[in-house]
């Protein structure tokens, strides 16, 4: 089937007893088990959970992976990854060098004093992310499209490296969803998302979900996920099922605004940049053209002056000065001030994350209210 049919399914019947369309929320936290219970009968709703176990059947299947686990935020999903990868002292991960400041922060404040060494690389840039592959690494971690730059790596020729370099190849798949792209299938051996974004689509729950290539990896990551205990609870698993059902439409309406609003500010007088990958001028416009089902809905751009930024959030009324992403809701976010803030001023300088950077992500408002809010905004 195709992928917009088996979101709009997801869950569908899932409980053999009740055959109810909607899948059950087992509110429960432990399970009645009798003497002689079959091997992986539910005991404990740490270790498992039917409503979650739901969704990660049907992430399993949306992304192509042998195994899925869904945890109780997207941080916790990839501190789960890093985890699972085994004893880290002394060794490398390559990271994409502008993702989200929360990854930034897990890997330098807590994973580097257990001696794992970060070493944070444009992923845009293949051929510096070989090089750094063939130094030694024990995995390699891309956000596509990076944030807040919307840089796009070029997954297959990166998979290529990593399956050379015997490294684990992860990517953060949360801006284009299992939709509009399948990393599993362009040979990375793990997807994250921060559910929380547009597999959730209504900035109501925050969890995160892992998917492995091979079951191999996926034993290990449920080894991980039951031993830590960020797991993912019932009612939130079910509003990211109900979430879900509407990816597809979602994603389809916040495409066309983004793109449409992408075109406005390009030619704005105020703004010095757009920072779009669905217009054709951007550095990685054919690279995800060739990759993706489509572009996402994040885009950012430069104001010419600082002190526009603080005029813009002073007067938006449509977007929401707000961090977060993916939501039906449309969001304008300040990365040198709220996402990115952890980040050392000389670092966020030289990659670009600036006091004339806004990031906005675009939800499902009519596109010219949209326009009109930004158009008075800029002044």
């Amino acid at each position: 089937m195709e992928l917009a049919t088996l979101l709009a399914q997801a869950g569908l019947i899932s409980d053999p007893v009740t055959r109810a369309i909607s899948t059950p929320i087992y509110q429960t936290a432990t399970f009645n088990h009798p003497l002689g219970a079959p091997p992986g009968s539910y005991a404990y709703s740490r270790s498992a959970n039917p409503t979650r176990s739901v969704l990660e059947q049907v992430m399993a299947t949306l992304d192509g992976g042998a195994t899925a686990a869904a945890f109780a935020s997207g941080l916790a999903a990839i501190d789960a990854v890093v985890r699972l990868l085994g004893p880290s002292q002394g060794k490398r991960i390559i990271v994409t060098e502008d993702p989200y400041g929360g990854t930034i922060r897990l890997l330098d404040t807590y994973f580097r004093p257990h001696g794992l060494e970060p070493v944070y690389v444009d992923t845009a840039d293949t051929q510096a992310v070989e090089r750094e592959l063939a130094a030694g690494a024990i995995a390699l971690l891309v956000e596509i499209p990076s944030n807040p730059l919307l840089r796009v790596a070029d997954i297959d020729r990166l998979a290529i490296a990593c399956k050379e370099s015997g490294s684990v190849f992860i990517v953060d798949n949360t801006f284009l969803t299992p939709y509009l792209f399948r990393p599993l299938a362009h040979g990375a051996d793990i997807a994250v998302y921060s559910a929380t974004k547009y597999l959730g689509g209504h900035n109501d729950l925050v969890a995160g979900v892992a998917v492995c290539r091979n079951k191999e990896l996926g034993d290990r990551l449920r080894l991980v996920q039951n031993a830590v205990g960020a797991v993912l609870g019932p009612m939130d698993s079910w509003l990211l099922l109900r979430g879900m059902k509407t990816l597809a439409v979602r994603l389809e309406r916040q495409q066309e605004n983004a793109l449409y609003l992408a075109n406005y500010l390009a030619s704005h007088p105020q703004v010095q940049q757009v920072l779009f990958p669905g217009l054709p001028d951007s550095p990685g416009y054919a690279r995800l053209k060739n990759l993706a089902a489509g572009f996402g809905a994040m885009l950012s751009f430069y104001v010419k002056s600082p002190d526009q930024v603080e005029k813009v959030l002073s007067r938006v009324k449509v977007f929401s000065y707000a961090e977060s992403l993916g939501g039906v809701e449309s969001l304008i976010t300040f990365p040198a001030r709220q996402t990115h803030a952890d980040l050392a001023p000389e670092i966020r300088e030289r990659l670009g994350i600036n006091d004339r950077l806004l990031r906005l992500s675009i939800g499902l408002e009519d596109r010219e209210d949209l326009r009109r809010d930004l158009e008075q905004a800029l002044g």
